[in-house]
C-alpha cells in the first residue's frame, strides 16, 4: 500500500478496518479491506494484509461491518419538515428559522449515511446558503436548484419561481444561474402538494420548456423536470431535458400504462429518471385512496423504464410528508430491488450512478483514492440483505465522523 501525503502536512490519518467493502462500482464485496483517509480525501484502499504499520494514524476497527460509499439522494426538499403541514410550517418560519430547520433536516439524512443530497426546490435560495456553510456541524454535500421554475400560481409557486412565456422562463433561468445554482428544476406538470394544481395537467408549452433547456445549457446547467402528466413527460422529452422526476404517466382518468414509444425515447436519449421510492409507516397517515389504487401501475411503469434500460436513480422526495422523512433513502433501495434490480445494482444506483447524474462522478459515489471521504459503515452484508443499510455503525462526511442519531422510524417506536 502506498499513501502519498504532503511533506508539510501535520494531521493524523484515519484508517478504517471494516470486515468487508463495496467500492461503488464492483459486483462483489472486498473482504478484509483497509481504507485510509487523509482529511477530506480517501488516499488508499487496499487489503488489510498489505497494510503497513503507520505513524500518525488513528485506526478505527469496524468488525462485522460493511463499508460502502456515502449514499446519494437525488431529490429532496430540505425546506419541508416531513410534518403534516409542510407548506404551512414553512410559511410560519422566518428566514433564520427556515435555515435552521433545513440544517436539522440535512443532519437527519446524514445520520442515515446520506452524504450527498440534491435539493430540488427551496425557498429564497436557502439551500445555496446552506451549501456554503456547515451551519454548526457536518452536513451532507448539497447540490442546489433554488426555487423550482413553475407557472404563475402553479405547483409550488409559493417557493418563488413563477415564470411565463419564452422570454419569462429564459429570464428565470438566467436569474437562477446568476445566483449560482447547480441544476435547473422545472415543474413541467402540476403536483399533489399545491391546491388548484393538478398532476395530470401540463404547466408549460413545449416552446417554453425548450427555452428553459436552451438557456440552462448556455450556462452549462442540467435541467430536470417534475413530470407526472403523460403529456408533460412527452413535452419534456421533446424539449431535451436531462432528467425527469416522478414520471408517473398520469391522465385525467388516472395513471395509465407508460406508452412504449415514450419509454423507448427516454431510454434511448439516456434521460435520467428520478424514481420516487421509499416511505416509512406513520401512525394515522395513509396514502389517499386514489394513490393506493394507482400504486400497482406506478410500479409497473417504473419497471418498464428499468427493463427498457432507462438510467434510473432514486429521488425520495424527502420532506414532503410524514411518510417521507429525510432519512428514508435506505428504505427506498429495498423498494427498488423489489422491481428487479439486484442488490449490487441498487447500491450502484445510490452511489456511483447517482454521482454521475449529479455531475460528481469524479469525487463522489466510490471508495477509491482521490475521492471524497464520504463513507457509510453498516452492520451486516447489504448485498445479501439490503435492510443492513438501516443498521448504521458509522458515517463519515468529508472525513469527519458524524454523530449517529436514532432513525425517524426508531424515534417513533421509542
Amino acid at each position: 500500500m502506498t499513501v502519498t501525503r504532503s511533506s508539510t502536512e501535520r494531521g493524523r490519518l484515519t484508517v478504517l478496518r471494516p470486515s468487508r467493502l463495496f467500492d461503488g462500482v464492483g459486483s462483489a464485496l472486498v473482504e478484509d479491506p483497509v481504507v485510509v483517509l487523509d482529511g477530506t480525501t480517501i488516499v488508499a484502499v487496499d487489503h488489510a494484509g498489505c497494510f503497513p504499520a503507520m505513524e500518525h494514524a488513528d485506526i478505527v476497527h469496524l468488525d462485522g461491518a460493511t463499508l460502502v460509499p456515502g449514499l446519494i439522494d437525488t431529490h429532496v426538499h430540505l425546506c419541508f419538515d416531513a410534518g403534516h403541514d409542510v407548506v404551512g410550517g414553512l410559511a410560519r418560519r422566518d428566514r433564520a428559522a427556515a435555515l435552521a430547520a433545513m440544517a436539522r433536516a440535512a443532519r437527519i439524512a446524514l445520520s442515515a449515511g446520506v452524504t450527498t443530497v440534491r435539493d430540488l426546490g427551496d425557498l429564497d435560495y436557502l439551500s445555496l446558503t446552506l451549501r456554503e456553510s456547515d451551519h454548526g456541524g457536518p452536513l451532507p454535500t448539497i447540490v442546489a436548484a433554488g426555487p423550482p421554475i413553475t407557472s404563475p400560481g402553479g405547483h409550488c409557486h409559493f417557493l418563488g419561481g413563477e415564470a411565463a412565456g419564452v422570454d419569462g422562463v429564459r429570464r428565470a433561468v438566467r436569474a437562477h444561474a446568476e445566483r449560482g445554482v447547480d441544476v435547473i428544476k422545472v415543474m413541467a406538470s402540476g403536483g399533489h402538494l399545491t391546491p388548484g394544481s393538478h398532476p395530470h395537467e401540463a404547466q408549460f408549452a413545449t416552446d417554453e420548456l425548450r427555452a428553459i433547456v436552451d438557456e440552462a445549457h448556455r450556462f452549462s446547467l442540467p435541467v430536470t423536470a417534475h413530470a407526472h402528466s403523460t403529456g408533460a413527460i412527452a413535452d419534456a422529452v421533446a424539449a431535451g431535458v436531462d432528467g425527469l422526476e416522478h414520471v408517473s404517466f398520469q391522465t385525467a382518468t388516472g395513471v395509465v400504462p407508460a406508452p412504449r414509444g415514450l419509454v423507448a425515447a427516454i431510454a434511448d436519449r439516456r434521460i435520467d429518471v428520478g424514481a420516487t421510492l421509499g416511505f416509512v409507516a406513520h401512525p394515522g397517515v395513509e396514502p389517499p385512496p386514489a394513490l393506493r389504487a394507482a400504486l400497482p401501475m406506478l410500479r409497473e411503469n417504473l419497471r418498464r423504464l428499468i427493463d427498457a434500460g432507462a438510467p434510473v436513480v432514486i429521488g425520495t422526495d424527502a420532506g414532503i410528508a410524514p411518510i417521507k422523512p429525510h432519512d428514508v433513502l435506505p428504505r427506498a433501495l429495498i423498494d427498488l430491488a423489489e422491481l428487479g434490480p439486484t442488490s449490487v445494482q441498487a447500491l450502484r444506483t445510490v452511489t456511483s450512478h447517482a454521482a454521475g447524474v449529479l455531475g460528481l462522478a469524479h469525487r463522489k459515489g466510490r471508495l477509491a483514492p482521490g475521492y471524497d471521504a464520504d463513507l457509510l459503515a453498516v452492520d451486516g452484508d447489504p448485498l445479501a440483505d439490503l435492510s443492513a443499510l438501516c443498521r448504521v455503525r458509522a458515517v463519515y462526511a468529508k472525513g469527519v465522523a458524524v454523530p449517529i442519531q436514532a432513525t425517524t422510524e426508531e424515534r417513533r417506536l421509542s
